[in-house]
């Protein structure tokens, strides 16, 4: 019979962590000494903590449990966080469309299966099926409300950290080969948690807990180089980018009466800007600098479809409009979702469907 273990919690300080039980990590460590090949997975479009949370993951299974460990990935790692996987390690990373013949292969055949950063397989993309059909034993880790837990055999869930590398960094701590000493950890696997954590919280300006203030202590003691880190974050982009930013901000974006910030990349942008996978994370952010925004909607044309990113300040949830208007979810006051184009109402447009949605829900 499954376990089924749903830990749901806040970690407060280091020494409080009250839903990673005895039993939980007991029962996480007996299921990975019973197996032998392991593929580690998140998201499709993977982000910072998708790519950091498996990576992570995946250094522990194969340097500390000695697993034949691999990462599995729908859609290709961004340019910008490719950093993130040493250079030795990408022979255990697969990617991207042209890897996902191979990817399937290698779930077929392995015997545990674990989903970082997603609440289910429906996130998956397009490996989503071969996940659910495999045989393997399966464990999930995330952070997102809402886990599909009864695909897993044992689930970790929490909306309340910062990040899944967050919620991963104090499992690990857990574990019998740590004992709660992040000086114990693989060095690879502690800066691609500092990573994730660093990108989900947008550098420690949202969703910080004491926990991850903890956890980065505790990292940057063991002695990840945070410097390094935000320098290949942050300093590392192409002109592209900035000029793309630019235009968004000064030609783009409407505010709304209501207090929405609205921006609209289409197809024609993309290609006059040369905008490359990755190089708009972060763009929705900033239109909540300004006093009177209330929520920042970024909109981004991709595969005949319209990828919606949300952002909104504390009163405004961001995962209500996420999930009433745009097909997603997520949290509190970061979520997303699609605007399928059978969705927009016959004659319209899609500026007009969306000041329309937003007027309603912000009034």
């Amino acid at each position: 019979m499954k376990c089924n273990i749903i830990c749901n919690f806040a970690f407060r300080i280091f020494m409080q962590m009250t839903g990673i039980s005895a039993t939980s990590v007991s029962s996480l460590d007996s299921l990975i000494e019973g197996c032998t090949r392991a593929v580690v997975t998140a998201h499709e479009h993977p982000d910072g903590d998708a790519v950091g949370s498996t990576f992570a993951m995946m250094r522990y299974l194969r340097d500390v449990r000695g697993l034949d460990a691999i990462v599995v990935l729908a859609d290709e790692i961004p340019e910008s966080l490719k950093f993130i996987v040493p250079e030795e390690d990408r022979e255990h990373v697969l990617s991207g469309k042209d890897s996902i013949n191979s990817g399937i292969l290698e779930i077929a055949s392995a015997d545990l299966v674990v989903l970082m950063d997603a609440n289910g397989f429906s996130r998956t993309g397009a490996i989503a099926g071969a996940l659910r059909e495999s045989t393997a034993r399966k464990v999930l880790v995330d952070h997102h409300v809402g886990p599909e837990s009864g695909d897993f055999d044992i689930v970790f869930s929490t909306s309340e950290t910062s990040s899944t590398s967050e919620l991963l960094y104090w499992l690990m701590m857990e574990m019998p080969e740590t004992s709660g000493d992040a000086a114990l950890l693989p060095p690879a696997a502690a800066f691609a948690m500092m990573a994730g954590m660093t990108t989900d919280t947008n550098n420690f300006a949202n969703s910080v807990f004491p926990s991850t203030l903890e956890m980065a202590s505790a990292l940057i003691g063991a002695g990840v180089d945070r410097e390094y880190l935000l320098e290949m974050l942050y300093n590392r982009y192409r002109e592209n980018r900035l000029r793309a930013m630019g235009w968004l901000l000064g030609e783009n974006m409407l505010i709304t009466p209501e207090g929405a910030a609205v921006m609209i990349l289409r197809q024609e942008d993309i290609s006059r800007f040369d905008i490359r996978e990755g190089e708009t994370e972060g763009f929705v952010n900033l239109p909540l600098a300004v006093e009177n925004v209330r929520m920042s909607v970024f909109i981004k044309e991709e595969d005949g479809l319209f990828r919606v990113s949300i952002r909104s300040k504390r009163g405004t949830s961001a995962r209500e409009l996420a999930s009433a208007h745009f097909h997603g979810g997520g949290h509190e006051n970061a979520a997303g979702g699609k605007v399928f184009p059978g969705d927009i109402p016959s004659g319209g447009d899609l500026e007009t469907y969306l000041y329309n949605i937003l007027k309603e829900f912000l009034i």
